[in-house]
């Protein structure tokens, strides 16, 4: 019986997890990425609405960004526009980049990309993170960046969301 809405067979036993594995790579590595162009649109003075206007119609388009956009305003029903209460918990992004990095590292396969994603996770879950959706990691790339506050989010709700 398939839990989703899909079922995929990927092959021989383990091959499901390594495709799961697979797939939290590219989404931790793409809200990272999300993030970190919102952060810096910020600085930029680039409203959120404007960014998401022209990545979420061009090259810059991805469920990070469409579905669950890590700043609040553009999309009303991603997490940031509730709190950052998980719908993905941070966590659970950590636990599955973990065992990525570890398949990585077994493998002998060079993703940068993907154990610097598992590193950023592991440590806003820790901290930060531990009872957030994974996209709240925003706030620590905008923290770690000298930014510290979400003008835009603070403007929009009358809250801080550093």
């Amino acid at each position: 019986t398939a839990m989703g809405k899909k079922a995929v067979h990927c092959g021989a036993a383990g091959a499901g997890q390594a495709a799961k594995i697979c797939n939290n790579m590219i989404l931790g590595i793409s809200m990272i990425g999300v993030s970190e162009a919102f952060v810096l649109g910020e600085s930029l003075g680039l409203s959120h609405q404007a960014l998401y206007d022209v990545a979420s119609t061009a090259s810059g388009q991805c469920w990070a960004l469409s579905v669950n956009c890590p700043v609040p305003g553009p999309v009303p029903g991603s997490p940031a526009n509730h709190g950052y209460r998980p719908g993905f918990a941070a966590p659970l992004m950590a636990k599955d980049l973990g065992l990525a990095a570890n398949a990585v590292r077994a493998a002998g396969v060079d993703a940068e990309l993907g154990l610097r994603a598992a590193e950023l996770y592991a440590a806003f879950a820790e901290g930060d993170g531990a009872a957030e959706d994974f996209s709240g990691i925003v706030r620590t790339i905008r923290q770690r960046s000298g930014g510290g506050v979400d003008t835009q989010a603070s403007e929009q709700n009358g809250t801080t969301t550093a």
